[in-house]
């Protein structure tokens, strides 16, 4: 295992690895409030999933 670190400098690849991690979850933080299910931010979301809402009734 310590041959690994010959390898790669400990320094950047805990960045590097740190950087990952932090940009996946923004990326999947963003993904989730872009979703109406999940989201309520600003009340543009759901307040209820879609089956628990009343049904449009049809004009005449």
């Amino acid at each position: 295992m310590w041959k690994i670190w010959l390898l790669f400098d400990p320094r950047r690849a805990l960045i590097a690895v740190l950087m990952f991690a932090f940009g996946m979850a923004l990326l999947i933080h963003f993904i989730v409030l872009s979703s109406p299910r999940y989201s309520d931010h600003l009340g543009w979301g759901a307040s209820a999933p879609m089956a628990v809402k009343a049904p449009v009734p049809a004009k005449p």
